[in-house]
């Protein structure tokens, strides 16, 4: 009878840990995530200010109040400091092409050695 070697298990922190990197190295998913991430603040926004006026009520339901309004701004801060990431690595990326075309020009415009 064969034997099959033992199943590997999906490790659930890794595995968000990976998807988490693979998500916020890529630009475009990067970007797709913080227009993703504004777009569902603004519906909760509007949800909490005008759908859910009752169910929300502060004095009623405290704890409901609480959590929703918490759940928005996380995902607003999210948005936030994805925005911020994005910034700052545009930035760094403009510094290393600046920096590597001013290389390029010394090159160019180096005197030949007689």
């Amino acid at each position: 009878m064969e034997t099959r070697p033992p199943e590997k298990r999906l490790e659930m922190a890794p595995f968000t840990v990976q998807v988490t990197r693979g998500l916020l190295r890529e630009p475009k998913m990067r970007r797709i995530m913080m227009a993703v991430s504004i777009a569902l603040a603004a519906v909760l926004l509007v949800i909490g200010l005008a759908g859910l006026r009752s169910w929300l009520e502060p004095h009623e339901h405290p704890w409901r109040f609480i959590l929703f309004w918490l759940s928005c701004g996380w995902i607003t801060v999210t948005a936030l400091l994805l925005a911020l990431l994005d910034m700052l690595l545009v930035r760094a990326a403009a510094k290393r092409s600046r920096k590597a075309l001013h290389e390029q020009a010394q090159v160019a415009i180096k005197p030949p050695e007689e």
